[in-house]
């Protein structure tokens, strides 16, 4: 099978990254059918993409005219067979729970082509213990996004012993054709590459707040407008390598030695102090949001549509949109 190939797509699970995969595939053309487990998941699932196309349209993403379109390529149903009869690419978007994924992996084996590749939208779980039972496991990768899938490019590629590599290098392909910046590990890791740069952070974050370094909003503050706005544009290794003029090397040779002090420093407990840190960290949020200015909102759901606006302006400048 080769990208072209692909013209139907089945998105399992249509929650919060379910929905929103589903509306990508949606405006790249694809026919996509849509399943989750009731007619009131579905309703959700329909009203998550309703919202999303609507800030499209606001934020100037997508123009009014193109909504009856994108939404003409997306069915839905609430049988698993029905969804995966004729996809040539499935998105499984089910719960981060073992058990869950194989079992819904295997009623998607039961009923979909033979030659359909399967991925699985896991953001932490091995594909080698999620197809540990699967029939066709040389079809199957992990295509972990991160959320919102229709906005933001990345989507990271794992794959187990059993998997055949062209059909990594298809799923590869096949996200490139629609848009998605995917880099493929080349062996298994718990957490995969983002998350585990992402908790690194966060893991600091805890301890100088915990520490009474900072407030939550300090520390948010602090790699918003240091370190997340070079991110935005570059890599870390790129930022290294413009902060000195010999480049990346010249960079280590000129720090030396002076960062392990902070290291020696840096938190390193390997178990996350989720509910001291709740305590501590949860009042400041609700301080940050009821500070925030109107145009960014005082609401969940309002302060979303912001970071929307502001991701549709980021990618714009990355020719995204």
């Amino acid at each position: 099978m080769r990208v072209e190939d692909i013209k139907n797509v089945a998105s399992i699970g249509g929650g919060v990254i379910g929905s929103s995969w589903t509306l990508l595939f949606a405006m790249k053309g694809l026919h996509v059918c849509q399943y989750d487990i009731n007619d009131a998941q579905i309703e959700n699932c329909v009203k998550n993409i309703e919202r999303n196309i609507a800030s499209l349209i606001e934020f100037g993403a997508i123009k009014e005219e193109d909504k009856e379109e994108i939404k003409s390529h997306i069915s839905y149903t609430t049988s698993i067979a029905e969804a995966v009869k004729n996809a040539q690419f499935i998105q499984e978007n089910g719960p981060e729970r073992l058990p869950i994924k194989q079992s819904i992996l295997a009623e998607i084996e039961e009923a979909a082509p033979a030659d359909a590749i399967y991925a699985s939208s896991s953001s932490g779980l091995l594909i080698s213990d999620v197809t540990a039972n699967a029939v066709r496991p040389k079809r199957c990768v992990g295509g972990h996004p991160y959320n919102p899938p229709h906005l933001i490019p990345l989507v990271e590629i794992t794959y187990s012993e059993k998997t055949d590599k062209a059909n990594v290098q298809l799923a590869k392909d096949f996200y490139q054709s629609i848009g998605k910046e995917a880099v493929v590990l080349n062996k298994e890791c718990p957490g995969y590459i983002a998350n585990r740069l992402q908790l690194a952070v966060y893991r600091e974050m805890i301890e100088l707040v915990m520490r009474g370094v900072c407030t939550a909003e300090d520390a948010d503050k602090s790699l918003v407008y240091g370190p997340g706005i070079r991110w935005a544009i570059f890599g870390h290794n790129m930022i290294m390598q413009l902060g000195n003029p010999n480049g990346l090397k010249g960079m280590m040779e000129m720090l030396g030695d002076g960062g392990d002090v902070w290291l020696a420093d840096m938190a390193d407990w390997k178990h996350i102090p989720r509910k001291e840190y709740a305590d501590i960290a949860q009042a400041s949020v609700d301080e940050m949001i009821k500070n925030f200015p109107d145009e960014i909102g005082h609401s969940n759901p309002e302060i979303a549509k912001y970071r929307d606006k502001m991701l549709i302006e980021i990618l714009k400048l990355h020719k995204k949109f």
